[in-house]
């Protein structure tokens, strides 16, 4: 099992760019209030939001070169006409961002608690600036994420079980649905990916 362990690590590490001897990371690997993080690698390079609840500006953008030394770049939230959180309880408001690139552009996707729910930004940079959030009705639950297949993107999320009936207390689904990633709409129906949970 312990053999398992090192080799599946080490083919994490990998894919990273990194090799099993080559750094020394502690973990978490970014202290302090960094809750639901998401990183992504582009070249040399990571980026990383996390969650920001009802705090302005929103989803600091941390960048690093080794996963071990970040420095925050910007903000995903950083103009009041995005985004208002006046009158939110501290614990509510953007919950579990995730970031994606896909040929020259950053995404991030994001809950917007208690309000319109889903949406996506895009930067072509991304300390900034980012564009006002695109919100996406049709991804009904929480947790979106962005996957990119050939020149399609799809929305994965967490959602209500089939037809709102629970088989079970907590029943759940993961669903996806395809994006448009040009004009950030939803295409088609959403499918159900794993039933429960």
């Amino acid at each position: 099992m312990k053999k398992a362990l090192l080799l599946w690590s080490a083919l994490v590490l990998q894919s990273f760019g990194l090799s099993a001897q080559s750094i020394d990371l502690v973990n978490p690997i970014l202290t302090g209030f960094y809750p639901d993080p998401s990183i992504v690698k582009v070249g040399p390079d990571y980026y990383l939001v996390n969650s920001t609840f009802a705090y302005f500006p929103g989803i600091p953008v941390m960048h690093s070169r080794d996963l071990k030394n970040w420095q925050q770049v910007g903000n995903v939230i950083s103009r009041p006409s995005q985004m208002n959180f006046l009158g939110d309880r501290m614990t509510r408001g953007l919950f579990a961002p995730a970031i994606a690139y896909h040929k020259g552009t950053y995404y991030v996707t994001c809950t917007l608690i208690d309000h319109k729910g889903n949406f996506v930004v895009t930067a072509k940079n991304p300390a900034g600036p980012w564009s006002d959030p695109t919100f996406l009705p049709e991804v009904r639950g929480i947790d979106p994420s962005l996957y990119f297949e050939g020149d399609k993107a799809y929305v994965i999320y967490n959602s209500d079980p089939p037809d709102n009936k629970p088989l079970y207390d907590g029943h759940r689904s993961i669903k996806i649905i395809e994006l448009n990633p040009g004009t950030l709409q939803t295409v088609g129906e959403a499918s159900i990916v794993v039933n429960g949970g």
